[in-house]
């Protein structure tokens, strides 16, 4: 039987924003959200992946963590299971030793990533060759070479990409549309990285639609970006608008919300 697209899900954890999330971590200031705002932007995201078909478990709020909400970042799940990792931000070193917990009650096999290096799911795309791993301000070569290390013990090749200049998280710039196409940004598609791929561009002064995610037969994309949303759509893909202002304003996206793996 041929393997499944990588985007296929059929479950998810989230975590409700912490009251806290306000102070959360942000390389560029444009201010505060407000809780109620980002309360509400996860609630129509958890929505929209009920909605996609995929079961989601809600994970309480850990006000400690400001960032709690991002539970991409602290650790990665696969159908072959799951490792927990080593945030490259010290404010969120806790979330990784909360979440393990909640992995090793839905995953037979739980990895943890040693230290000294330091990975952040935020810099980790899923495709359907390799496991990108993209070197950034969160994510060092001693982390990124663990994980690689990590990945081939649940059967999955990592590849280790070097981050431009300026960008956050490897997948604040890129997200996979299907098994042959990437969206990207011109600063990340002109590295290099993407060779083999089908690379959309995306439009000049929309580069924060980069951070969109595959699900199932639909993508999600930030409803900020009208020309992203009309190019998607003219290549023919399903695109779920969602309301992303809030968490913008402390440097996240969509794919940062939620764990997301196939199980059956």
């Amino acid at each position: 039987m041929a393997a499944r697209p990588v985007f296929e899900f059929d479950n998810a954890i989230v975590r409700a924003p912490a009251s806290s999330v306000v102070d959360g971590l942000r390389a560029v200031d444009r201010g505060a959200p407000t809780l109620a705002g980002v309360r509400a932007e996860h609630e129509a995201y958890v929505a929209a992946l009920e909605a996609a078909g995929v079961s989601v478990q809600r994970l309480p709020a850990l006000d400690a963590f400001a960032d709690s909400i991002f539970v991409e970042d602290p650790a990665l799940v696969f159908p072959e299971g799951a490792i927990v990792l080593r945030p490259g931000a010290a404010s969120r070193f806790g979330e990784a030793a909360a979440i393990a917990p909640v992995l090793r009650s839905r995953f037979a096999t739980v990895l943890e990533l040693p230290g000294p290096g330091f990975a952040d799911g935020g810099d980790v795309l899923v495709t359907p060759c390799a496991v990108m791993i993209g070197l950034s301000d969160r994510t060092d070569r001693i982390g990124a070479d663990a994980l690689v290390a990590r990945l081939a013990e649940l059967g999955r090749t990592g590849v280790v990409v070097t981050t431009p200049p300026g960008v956050l998280h490897f997948k604040s710039d890129c997200a996979l549309l299907d098994e042959a196409t990437m969206l990207a940004t011109r600063r990340l598609a002109q590295s290099g990285v993407f060779e083999g791929y089908r690379v959309l561009l995306t439009p000049d002064g929309e580069e924060g639609a980069a951070n969109a995610l595959r699900v199932n037969d639909r993508v999600f994309l930030g409803d900020g970006f009208p020309r992203t949303r009309a190019l998607l759509e003219a290549e023919g893909y399903r695109v779920v608008p969602l309301a992303t202002s809030e968490i913008a304003r402390i440097d996240a996206g969509l794919s940062c919300m939620s764990l997301r793996w196939r199980a059956a």
